[in-house]
């Protein structure tokens, strides 16, 4: 059986603990290799070395750190089909999504080989007589990441190639689950000329977590994962004094207006709730039907979901692939299986699936996708984050009500409304209270020079990830007032200094 192991020092490091953690094929439910579970002494291992290596990459010019990064960004796209592959290999999405995942994490690379425009500090001249003012941004030194299953090679890339190219160096938990592609990531990072050191991964569970936001010598934290795991981070990273970034959980919901094209609705909300099976910060949970939408639109998107095709991720045929684990597959069908109990009419139900010609599948943790209408805003399939492809649709008799349903959520991530109204959708933008709004857009992910984030239970921390907010994340402020004195100017005056 493969064993994953760490990545410290530009080199690959075996697990001394003696805990493992089970890497399975979604697809067959099969175990197929193996994680090491670092221990404290090997997290700090990977500290070290990262600190080590701070002395000197923090004092890297531009120019070179910007030539490893477009380096690294060929190898990245001559890799991305085997990248791909491992991610859907230990994740089980369909490998065009997959695909898809790579690229977008490739953006921020590309964001970050532009860094040296991105830092350039500002200059006041003269601000008194013969007095200069410069405000310039310099690197944190130790940071790190935790990142979740659902996106094992983008959401790394949301953190690491910001943070280094911007003189920083970087520690790495990737998810337990699907750790196979950081790892990947970082042997191309040192085969691309970063020294060694300056990007570290070290696998791992809570013990690794833990250590890594006690840490002294690490100044900053980056996580995405589920709400009340990113509160517990906040929480430990800011008792031990660290700068952190928690994205967490969502409730995202899609809002429907009368006048909305119906068939487009309908063909975006099945993208959205069921791409990646669910497993999205950003897929649509809820759609909200306004006015007399609601029984052409929930028909519409029945007859779509009843025609997707689900099946290994491997088989350019399936359009959704499994769920990560058995156990998460059994949690989301228990939400459909209460649903009915709870009021809402189960239009879909995709539990009990089975995927037909291939027998190897027959112990995958394979879901269908499922669509419950009418649902109460007290069900728990309306309350919680189920993070699977079941869609809630919701009745609105009118833009205010839903506007009003949409705002009292307790999550903030993104959200979406389907209108060919402009200044319906331009009221919308500014009255919604989430992060990342969308018109006719149903999963609105910025592009990598803007930033993403939430707001409410979505966001604990101040910035955002990636973008301008990831920038300032990874670089603390430094203000330099500088007076060349003219000769001329000897003498002494005790006076208060006053700008003149």
């Amino acid at each position: 059986m493969q064993n994953i192991t760490h990545w410290i020092d530009g080199k690959p490091v075996e697990g001394t603990s003696g805990r493992f953690g089970a890497v399975y094929n979604p697809a067959t439910g099969a175990q197929e290799k193996q994680v090491a579970f670092a221990t404290v002494d090997e997290v700090d291992a990977a500290v070290a070395s990262a600190s080590a290596a701070y002395q000197s990459w923090g004092t890297v010019s531009l120019a070179k750190r910007t030539a490893i990064l477009f380096k690294y960004r060929e190898l990245l796209d001559a890799h991305r089909d085997e990248i791909a592959e491992l991610i859907t290999a230990e994740h089980g999405k369909v490998h065009s999504d997959a695909l898809g995942e790579v690229a977008r994490g490739m953006e921020i690379v590309e964001l970050a080989c532009g860094i040296s425009e991105k830092l350039k500090g500002e200059l006041s001249t003269q601000v008194s007589t013969r007095v200069d003012v410069a405000s310039i941004r310099q690197p944190l030194g130790v940071v790190a990441g935790i990142t979740p299953f659902n996106f094992p090679a983008m959401v790394p890339m949301w953190m690491f190639p910001l943070a280094i190219a911007c003189g920083n160096t970087f520690v790495l938990k990737p998810s337990e689950k699907d750790p196979s592609a950081s790892y990947r990531l970082a042997e191309l990072a040192t085969e691309a000329g970063l020294p060694e050191g300056v990007l570290n991964v070290v696998q791992g569970d809570k013990v690794a977590v833990d250590r890594l936001l006690e840490h002294p010598d690490v100044e900053a934290v980056s996580f995405v994962g589920s709400t009340p795991i990113a509160k517990y981070i906040q929480a430990r990273a800011v008792e031990h004094g660290k700068r952190v970034q928690a994205l967490g959980g969502a409730k995202n919901h899609m809002l429907v207006l009368p006048d909305a094209d119906l068939d487009f609705a309908a063909d975006q909300a099945i993208n959205a709730a069921y791409g990646s099976a669910g497993e999205r910060c950003m897929a649509v949970s809820v759609v909200v039907a306004v006015g007399d939408t609601g029984d052409e639109l929930v028909g519409k998107i029945a007859e779509r979901a009843k025609n997707l095709k689900i099946g290994p991720g491997n088989d350019p045929a399936s359009e959704m692939g499994p769920l990560i684990t058995r156990e998460h597959r059994d949690k989301v069908a228990s939400y459909v299986a209460s649903a009915a109990g709870q009021g809402a009419e189960v239009v879909v139900d995709g539990t009990g699936y089975t995927v037909d010609g291939h027998p190897e599948c027959a112990d995958g943790f394979f879901l269908g996708v499922s669509l419950l209408d009418r649902v109460p805003v007290t069900a728990d399939a309306y309350k919680d984050e189920i993070f699977g492809p079941v869609l809630c649709v919701v009745r609105a008799e009118t833009y205010e009500e839903a506007i009003q349903l949409i705002n009292s959520s307790r999550w903030g991530n993104g959200t979406a409304i389907f209108t060919r109204d402009g200044g319906a959708a331009r009221r919308f933008q500014l009255e919604v209270k989430a992060g990342m709004v969308g018109v006719n857009v149903p999963i609105p992910v910025p592009v990598g020079y803007h930033s993403f984030g939430g707001w409410k239970d979505s966001l604990f921390g101040d910035l955002h990830i990636y973008g301008n907010d990831g920038i300032a994340f990874y670089t603390q402020g430094k203000v330099i007032t500088t007076r060349w004195p003219d000769p001329a100017d000897a003498g002494i005056n005790l006076g208060f200094p006053s700008n003149s």
